[in-house]
């Protein structure tokens, strides 16, 4: 069976939960893709959903300018779930009232619900929730009913069994929702009849066979960082074009230690992936000489990188490896925010990944993770054989080190950064933590101080330890490290990293610090 066969439509008005909602569907096996609110009738009919879900958002229904759906939705003739948002715009475009709430919810709060909904099959009549709103449903359209309540909010939720459309004003999705994912079931796979068949084996097959369709008899690079998902990228195309992909791998200087190694190792002599390594290191560090502002060296670090890999395409041209195709690790969340509601946001900094490359290349993009979240992707890199290492290593900016050097990146600085990381990253893993933190890694700052060694006087650099807990790595907080842990990885860098004799530890959350430093 057609792994997309059965999908639910998702339409963002812009709530900052959107990418819950698609991701809780997706662990119940069910495939789902989410889409702007206000698309027009001829996508919803063309994407064929087996249910349609209307996401919450920021704004009031009764605001001007306000996004609304397609009037379609309502007759779709599928199931509608309404969520927040959803709800207030089923109650103001279907006949019923919304206005201001003079007491706004946000937070927790407990729903009554009645017996016999679909919606509510095998939860508790009690059911703990989390609520964000600000206007309320005041009356509901003609024909519906109500099937939950709170003191503030008197229709909860409402259902209308003959037009199949549900709505609720609280959010399913959210971790503060406990039994949320169950109501999720209950519409996705009770009321829409989906199987819940979505899972990584029916997808690599599906890709393989779509990857094969698109390059045909071409041939394709891809830029291998090491990173997860250049590294499933890549396992998938070799998959299904062979040794037609070619993998280039850039040594930039400002890895971590073992890291070109591992990537030769894994890529090279384990999956046997045509791999071509790069040694740019004099060429990047030279570039970087004297430089010390972090957008600049962001932006040094991606020009080069572009340089080297155009040079590599070419020379590969030359022996008569001409590449039709780049195969990018762009995720799903990447292509939800260059098409869903959003509103503007600030720049705080270049992207940690190396942009992409230029237009001039003339290269057709192969993207085979565009429908993934990143959990997705690991799950997808232990289907493909990928060792455990690879698949849950954390996340590593492309400007590599050169961001986690403060000031000047030079080869006495690096090498320093480079032993004290790798202290960072051994105890943390014998800890069992690895796996559990978003990021954990070491920072040299550009700050010395006195210290006493063996009697000794010293005046050496501060190494800074940041560890952080994230789901999505937009937000973090700072992890709450056993003591013994940041004693020991204090004592072992001070003692076995000439060079440093002071470590601290960061705890600031994002916002308003970023993970990285620079």
């Amino acid at each position: 069976m057609d792994i997309h066969s059965e999908k639910i439509l998702i339409l963002d008005f812009g709530s900052q939960y959107t990418q819950l909602i698609a991701r809780r569907l997706r662990e119940l096996g069910v495939y789902c893709e989410i889409h702007p609110g206000p698309i027009p009738a001829a996508q919803i009919k063309a994407f064929q959903p087996r249910g349609i879900v209307l996401s919450g958002g920021p704004a009031s229904v009764l605001a001007a300018g306000s996004p609304r759906p397609d009037p379609l939705v309502w007759e779709a003739g599928v199931p509608v779930l309404g969520i927040c948002y959803g709800l207030q715009l089923l109650a103001h475009e279907q006949g019923g009232r919304v206005d201001n709430s003079a007491h706004r919810e946000f937070g927790p709060a407990t729903v009554d619900v009645r017996g016999g909904s679909p919606l509510f099959a095998d939860l508790p009549r009690k059911l703990d929730v989390w609520m964000s709103h600000g206007d309320r449903v005041e009356a509901i359209p003609p024909g519906f009913e109500p099937i939950a309540s709170t003191s503030n909010a008197p229709f909860a939720a409402v259902e209308h069994r003959g037009r199949r459309i549900w709505a609720v004003q609280f959010h399913p999705e959210v971790v503060h929702t406990p039994r949320g994912a169950e109501l999720l079931r209950n519409f996705a796979m009770g009321i829409c009849g989906c199987s819940g068949s979505w899972s990584m084996k029916g997808y690599v097959e599906t890709a393989v066979e779509q990857i094969r369709a698109q390059v045909k008899d071409g041939h394709a690079i891809c830029a291998l960082s090491g990173g997860v998902d250049s590294a499933v990228a890549a396992v998938l195309v070799h998959r299904a074009i062979g040794d037609r992909l070619r993998c280039i791998f850039v040594d930039n200087g400002v890895l971590r230690a073992g890291e070109r190694e591992q990537v030769e190792e894994v890529f090279g002599r384990m999956f046997h992936l045509p791999l071509v390594t790069v040694d740019a290191r004099e060429r990047f560090l030279g570039k970087l000489a004297g430089v010390t502002d972090p957008e600049k060296k962001r932006k040094i670090i991606g020009r080069e990188f572009i340089a080297v890999f155009e040079e590599e395409v070419e020379r590969l041209a030359g022996q008569g490896e001409r590449a039709q195709f780049l195969v990018q690790g762009t995720l799903y969340p990447d292509v939800i925010e260059s098409v869903s509601f959003k509103g503007p946001s600030a720049t705080i900094k270049s992207h940690h990944n190396v942009g992409g490359l230029p237009e001039v290349m003339k290269l057709a993009l192969v993207e085979p993770l565009r429908e993934l979240f990143k959990d997705e992707v690991r799950r997808l890199g232990a289907e493909l054989g990928l060792p455990r290492e690879s698949i849950q290593r954390q996340p590593f900016p492309g400007p590599g080190l050169a961001i986690r050097v403060l000031g000047e990146v030079t080869e006495e600085r690096l090498a320093v950064l480079r032993r004290a990381d790798l202290v960072v990253q051994e105890e943390v893993r014998k800890a069992g933590l690895y796996e559990k933190l978003w990021q954990s890694f070491a920072v040299l700052l550009p700050v010395r101080s006195v210290g006493v060694m063996g009697d000794e006087r010293t005046y050496e650099s501060t190494c800074a330890i940041r560890a952080v807990e994230s789901t999505d790595g937009m937000t973090g907080d700072w992890a709450r490290l056993p003591y013994d842990l940041l004693a020991r990885i204090s004592s072992r860098i001070i003692n076995e990293v000439r060079g440093i004799n002071r470590v601290v530890y960061d705890v600031s959350s994002k916002p308003p610090a970023t993970i990285e430093w620079e």
